[in-house]
């Protein structure tokens, strides 16, 4: 079967060197040059967060990490460093937590033999000193860091190595499938494929949905597309650093905030999906709400500097209800809409991908079809 990958993010690298594991040999084609910062998938790390409670989140994050441990230590350290996590605060999850208090968690992780425990805000603040927290914590020491810029080298070397292609500078301008296959159009011609994989993040609606000249028709939920621009921030204490999440009382700061160590950076701190909506074909590159971002680092971070801010930027593609879209229309396979939450998923995504590209008679779980 000849596959075409179209998107050469995180996700569609995950989801064509999960078919080479199932003996494939997909072409994968990225408008943008290796290493690119466009998308969403740059970047040397993203929070490995573990703190969900749904079964499909819990499923999806199981099946990510058989991908993750897959994939090893390519350069002699893991993609995954498991410093922990931290998650408190009294307001509503992020994601797929939404509204679940930090003890359901816990519970939800216990059932699934992942670690977790729960801690007041005074143990809390010994065991990390550079950090401020009130009432209960929830610690999750099997969490931490996925190396990202790490992860999308050896995702490209292992689909090369199995002998799929990975096209760079390969701009797709129409997906057009018919009876007997898919002729997928680039600036330097025409591939025919007999199924697609469609991870373009941003262009999205533009290349599936109703949104560009030749654009499938296929009815996505709203797409929001928005640059946000979390900040590294000098450490002033040596640690020790966990991932972290914050869910803020409603009111108290423009929304919750995450955030992780990136060595050699100093410690990554972002407000959750509240930056401008953008077109991501003139995306401005222009770094919001700086000065509310560092005067919360003022208010709960001891251990960094506040006035060290450097903004960093990437895009989130946000459904309404902040689920995945992970379907099939026909002889298209749409990963989509993966709302600033998706990068640790990704060994799962492309799991479920891989297998909806192979069998059309998968289905992936409720929550992350387009029938929702």
């Amino acid at each position: 079967m000849r596959i075409v990958v179209v998107g050469g993010g995180v996700m569609g690298l995950a989801a064509a060197w999960q078919l080479t594991r199932r003996g494939e040999r997909p072409i994968v084609l990225e408008r943008f040059g290796r290493g690119h910062h466009e998308g969403a998938s740059h970047g040397e790390t993203r929070n490995y967060n573990n703190a969900y409670g749904d079964d499909h989140y819990l499923d999806l994050l199981a099946l990510a990490r058989e991908g993750w441990d897959a994939l090893g230590a390519p350069d002699g350290e893991p993609l995954l460093r498991l410093h922990g996590l931290v998650s408190h605060g009294s307001g509503a999850a992020l994601g797929a937590a939404k509204a679940a208090p930090l003890a359901g968690l816990a519970d939800a992780l216990r059932a699934r033999g992942i670690p977790a425990e729960l801690l007041d805000g005074a143990e809390a603040a010994r065991r990390w000193p550079g950090m401020r927290f009130e009432d209960t914590v929830l610690h999750s020491p099997d969490a931490g860091v996925a190396r990202a810029a790490a992860a999308l080298r050896e995702l490209e070397r292992r689909i090369v190595a199995a002998g799929g292609e990975v096209r760079w500078n390969t701009r797709v301008t129409e997906i057009a499938p018919d009876a007997d296959g898919v002729d997928v159009v680039t600036d330097a011609g025409v591939l025919r494929a007999d199924v697609v994989v469609a991870t373009v993040g941003a262009w999205t609606e533009k290349l599936l949905g109703g949104g560009a000249d030749g654009a499938l028709g296929i009815r996505l939920p709203r797409l929001r597309v928005t640059e946000e621009t979390p900040a590294h921030f000098t450490p002033t204490v040596p640690g020790p650093w966990p991932s972290f999440n914050h869910f803020v009382t409603p009111g108290t700061q423009p929304a919750n905030v995450y955030g992780m160590p990136t060595p050699g950076e100093g410690v990554k701190v972002g407000f959750h999906g509240i930056g401008d909506e953008i077109d991501p074909d003139r995306r401005p590159h222009l770094p919001v709400l700086q000065r509310e971002l560092r005067e919360y680092v003022r208010e709960w971070f001891p251990g960094l500097d506040p006035d060290s801010a450097v903004p960093i930027s990437c895009t989130y593609t946000t459904t309404p209800d902040e689920a995945f879209v992970l379907d099939r229309v026909g002889r298209v396979v749409v990963g989509a809409g993966f709302s600033g939450q998706g990068f640790k998923f990704a060994p799962g995504v492309g799991a479920t991908l891989a297998d909806l590209a192979l069998d059309p008679a998968t289905l992936a779980a409720p929550a992350f079809r387009l029938a929702r």
